[in-house]
């Protein structure tokens, strides 16, 4: 049986061992004629939680210690014919497509043959017990607490229980996550920092890492300064194309559109947070790029179609609706007191946005441009399309710039070796841009937080 099918079969149980919890509730307090401590529903879920809650558990750890006991007993099986070189993983992997019918058996030997025949046994064998298990512990569960129901079983409060264990083991799994990753970052940028100084990586003005990995001068230069200057400088036209469009439409939305069309218009603008980011970079490949390159000729500049400006302008647009829709909410939460004290002493509505609502609000729109921030440092598809991919330290919008996405992607993509300098500096760049954007996204909900409760 599948594994979806077991899914689904847990379901069926479930819904049957619910409907079945709700009737016994009923009957018992009516057969008591006193008030039962809980709804219905609360003991046909406790019902329907004990028929599967158990059974799920029995399929998650069968299906995590099943596969190595199995390949531990064909490896026992097939010891005898294996030579004294031979890798273990590769014939494991031989049978279990012999035994999947992945591969044929025509140019296969015998023992191959025996052994994926033995491997198909012992999974079915697996699987059956597995399923008996699980049926076994399904009705016992459902006897147990159909049988448990009654006046005083504080099934609300066992349901709750249950909600706030998996709650919590929620926000465990995404903590948990979250540390796996940066340790592991942490872990390969000091393998890389084994061949490379520190300092070389942090202050260095040139990147050219050279596929080597015969001696310190054979590997290249890692300098981050070029991928770190080229990222701060779409970022920043970025929020240049963005903080302006985005706050002034913020502000119309807020204090001037009627409220039909602010129902219409704040839907459109956020679908652009919801366009994909190799959709924008397309956009800026095949029309803002040639765009730009065909104005900078009118005006005697040279701009690349490839450029920091390419890649800046199409991401400002993209992070548009960060920064509106953010600034918006924030406006609309400024207290309507402040807004009718202004007009009450003879400003205009003018006047009371600039002097009144603007500043009670710009703690939360200065949180709102550095969460934006964060996202367009944090950009990738955009960049590789757009901005040239050349790793230079400059200042000019209209030359071609890399970033740190993007020599990431770089260089964790074709045949490197990958305890190569040239595979690990990918670790020490994702390492320095995730502690980059977690220091925007701290200051900005520091600064939301500190003033937020003022105008609450």
């Amino acid at each position: 049986m599948s594994n979806i099918s077991l899914m689904v079969l847990l379901l069926v149980v479930m819904a049957i061992a619910y409907q079945a919890g709700m009737v016994r509730s009923r009957k018992v307090g009516q057969a008591a004629s006193v008030r039962m401590h809980s709804r219905s529903h609360h003991y046909g879920m406790y019902v329907g939680l004990w028929a599967v809650v158990p059974a799920f558990l029995v399929f998650v750890f069968w299906r995590w210690l099943s596969p190595s006991l199995i390949e531990q007993m064909v490896l026992a099986e097939i010891q005898q014919f294996l030579a004294p070189d031979a890798q273990i993983n590769a014939v494991l992997r031989r049978i279990s497509n012999l035994a999947s019918e992945f591969s044929s058996s025509a140019d296969a030997e015998a023992w191959e043959v025996q052994a994926a025949a033995y491997l198909k046994n012992l999974q079915q064998l697996s699987n059956t017990l597995m399923v008996a298990l699980m049926a076994a512990l399904a009705a016992l569960g459902i006897a147990y607490s159909y049988r448990s129901i009654s006046p005083l079983q504080r099934a609300r409060n066992k349901i709750e229980q249950f909600v706030q264990v998996v709650l919590a083991l929620s926000s465990a799994v995404a903590i948990l996550t979250t540390i796996g990753i940066v340790m592991s970052m942490v872990g390969e940028t000091l393998n890389f920092f084994s061949f490379i100084r520190p300092v070389d990586f942090f202050f260095g003005t040139t990147w050219n890492p050279r596929f080597s990995t015969t001696g310190s001068e054979g590997q290249g230069a890692f300098g981050l300064l070029p991928l770190l200057g080229g990222t701060m400088l779409i970022a920043g036209i970025a929020l240049l194309v963005a903080i302006p469009l985005g706050l002034l439409a913020a502000i119309y939305l807020a204090e001037y559109a009627s409220p039909r069309l602010r129902n219409i218009a704040k839907p459109i603008i956020e679908v652009l947070a919801g366009i994909p980011t190799i959709v924008y970079g397309f956009f800026a490949l095949v029309t803002v790029g040639p765009f730009l390159s065909e104005f900078g000729e009118l005006l005697g500049l040279d701009i690349r179609a490839t450029s920091a400006l390419t890649a800046g302008v199409v991401m400002g647009i993209m992070i548009i609706p960060f920064i509106s829709s953010l600034s918006d909410d924030i406006i609309t939460q400024v207290p309507k007191s402040l807004r009718d004290g202004s007009l009450g002493l003879g400003s205009t509505k003018s006047e009371t946005i600039r002097k009144v609502v603007l500043p009670a609000a710009l703690p939360g729109i200065v949180g709102a441009i550095l969460l934006a921030g964060s996202r367009a440092i944090g950009e990738t598809m955009i960049v590789v399309l757009a901005a040239g991919n050349s790793p230079v330290l400059t200042a000019n919008p209209f030359d071609a710039v890399s970033t740190v996405t993007v020599t990431i992607v770089n260089q964790l993509t074709g045949d490197n070796d990958f305890s190569s300098p040239q595979s690990l500096v990918a670790f020490a760049l994702g390492l320095t841009l995730f502690v980059i954007t977690l220091l925007l996204n701290v200051v900005a909900l520091m600064i939301v937080r500190k003033y937020r409760e003022q105008y609450e």
